[in-house]
């Protein structure tokens, strides 16, 4: 959706690194956005996109207008099961806005392979389910989130961040880390809740409004508490009037 960094830009170069030409598409797609979100000041800062695209060696931008997505009320895409909880509860049509816009955009630009980033896990789950089940013709690539210096998962949306909230950020990813460390070091296959609810405790202690904290199953996105197949831990938070999210896989 623009507003590039360096997280963005490095999914441009895996795929510079691996394909003939790179296609990259820039829409910030209202039908994402819920009532009283923040579509209107979404960061946008086309001319600097475009030169970082540039710099990359990126072959063909596709920056199109809202009316040439959406010329009339679109059909929309509901996505099952991994769209049920999580973001998706939180943001009831956020999906159905994600699935119905990629789907748009891979017919548009038919690609071979589409590359996303892990940082929004549940999106890429929801986009991964949807070109099984459509049996849309292209690879889907996660690459792993890119973060700064400090573990904050890069955002368009840290822009929004105080430099004192942007001092506290980090501590989301470290306590999904330590979370990680103490369910991986714990003896078998099931999670103590406790481990979860320590995290919580801890990020609302030091400002954060946690929305959720879980371990999820990386097939259904719902919650599990073994660990005999794909697993991953997933935050999503508030900081003062920034709205973080992040994972760790498991």
């Amino acid at each position: 959706m623009g507003a590039f960094h360096e997280g963005h830009l490095d999914l441009m170069r895996a795929a510079r690194r691996e394909t003939d030409r790179v296609v990259v598409s820039l829409f910030v797609n209202p039908t994402q956005f819920g009532q009283g979100e923040d579509f209107d000041r979404y960061p946008r800062n086309l001319d600097r996109d475009i030169a970082l695209a540039d710099e990359v060696g990126v072959d063909i931008l596709f920056a199109p207008s809202t009316h040439e997505i959406y010329p009339r009320a679109a059909t929309t895409i509901h996505v099952p099961e991994v769209t049920e909880l999580w973001e998706g509860s939180v943001r009831p049509t956020h999906f159905a806005g994600v699935a119905t816009v990629v789907c748009k955009l891979f017919n548009i630009v038919r690609p071979t392979i589409a590359y996303f980033g892990a940082k929004d896990l549940q999106q890429c789950l929801v986009i991964q389910r949807m070109v099984e089940d459509l049996n849309i013709p292209v690879i889907f690539s996660r690459q792993p989130t890119t973060r700064e210096n400090d573990g904050l998962a890069m955002s368009s949306r840290n822009v929004y961040l105080s430099p004192e909230n942007r001092a506290i950020a980090p501590m989301l990813y470290q306590q999904l880390t330590e979370c990680r460390d103490k369910i991986k070091a714990s003896s078998g296959l099931e999670v103590s809740e406790l481990h979860l609810l320590q995290s919580v405790e801890v990020l609302n202690a030091n400002g954060f409004k946690v929305d959720y904290f879980e371990l999820i199953d990386l097939e259904t996105a719902h919650p599990t508490r073994s660990l005999s197949k794909g697993s991953a831990l997933i935050v999503a938070a508030r900081l003062g009037n920034t709205r973080l999210i992040d994972n760790v896989l498991i």
